[in-house]
């Protein structure tokens, strides 16, 4: 089953301050780096949208194997950039991924197993991790019959409405590992991000 990713690296992080969080330094690395890499590793095709910074995004992935689709109206939110990604993955793509860029601790691991547990709904069923109290986290891997209505979203509430609209077609993937949950909002998210990684690295 050809499975695809839509990283999400257009918006400028106006909650995290001055800087683009995306493009800060953890373990060595810009953190869409990081993520992109993640992904890369799992054998899904990627495609990364941009908008802000978008020159200094695509310098930070020069190398890898993946696709750049430009949203030109990313100011209007992340349902913008939703649409720009989905309406860029080819006619074979039977399911796809919507991964925001600041996951600093996504593992291709996680990828693959909810393209496992996908696959295993024959491709039916929208497929996402949960904490241990249930509640939904990122990324979303979404069958292709909803393409077209990812590919109609605008704003900046994202795909969330249309998740909520659709509870009797989602699988729960279960992730005791905190750490997978964990995204990058304000300047204390990634300080705390890093002291993490450096516990975690040898």
């Amino acid at each position: 089953m050809n499975i695809a990713a839509v990283l999400l690296a257009a918006g400028a992080s106006k909650r995290f301050g001055e800087s683009n969080k995306l493009l800060c330094d953890l373990g060595g690395k810009p953190l869409i780096r990081r993520v992109a890499e993640a992904i890369v590793c799992s054998g899904v095709e990627v495609v990364v949208v941009t908008g802000c910074d978008h020159p200094r995004i695509e310098n930070a992935l020069e190398g890898l194997p993946l696709r750049f689709a430009h949203n030109l109206n990313w100011e209007s939110g992340m349902g913008s950039s939703i649409a720009v990604g989905v309406m860029a993955l080819g006619q074979q793509v039977q399911g796809a991924f919507v991964v925001p860029g600041d996951l600093p601790f996504l593992t291709s691991d996680l990828i693959k197993d909810l393209t496992a547990d996908f696959i295993e709904s024959r491709g039916a069923l929208i497929t996402y991790p949960t904490t241990s109290k249930g509640e939904q986290r990122n990324p979303v891997l979404w069958p292709r019959r909803f393409f077209a209505s990812l590919a109609s979203l605008s704003g900046s509430p994202g795909a969330k409405h249309l998740l909520q609209n659709c509870e009797d077609s989602q699988k729960q993937a279960l992730v005791l590992d905190e750490g997978a949950h964990i995204d990058i909002d304000v300047p204390t998210d990634l300080e705390a991000a890093r002291l993490r990684w450096k516990i975690a690295s040898p």
